[in-house]
């Protein structure tokens, strides 16, 4: 069995071509979708502000192969973050992400002499 390493992901975009029916959703929903909202899971959590209604974010868990890389869990997020935007009716534009390799992050702990 291959080595499995699991990446955090940050999907940003801009709201583009929303109707007036996704805004007003969006709007009536923003409470869910604040700061407090803020999780990473393989389902994607939103996040966004609603004035201005500008920008969101969405966070994700991807779980693959090292071998593919930051590249992939970026762009296997990407593709959940536009199926669900999609599926919700919300137009948004180019997406860019922020990839964490959970795996291979430093921890820096502190020495028993600093506490």
């Amino acid at each position: 069995m291959s080595e499995r390493h699991t990446y955090r992901v940050i999907v940003r975009g801009t709201w583009e071509g929303l109707t007036e029916e996704a805004r007003a959703r969006l709007l009536a929903e923003a409470g869910d979708h604040g700061m407090a909202s803020m999780r990473f899971t393989e389902e994607g959590s939103l996040s966004y502000e609603p004035s201005p209604l500008k920008h969101f974010s969405m966070r994700y868990v991807v779980v693959s192969d090292p071998v593919d890389g930051d590249e992939m869990a970026a762009a296997v997020a990407e593709d959940r973050a536009e199926d669900t935007l999609r599926g919700l009716g919300y137009g948004f534009g180019e997406l860019r992400s922020t990839v964490t390799d959970l795996d291979t992050m430093k921890i820096n702990r502190k020495s028993r002499s600093r506490r």
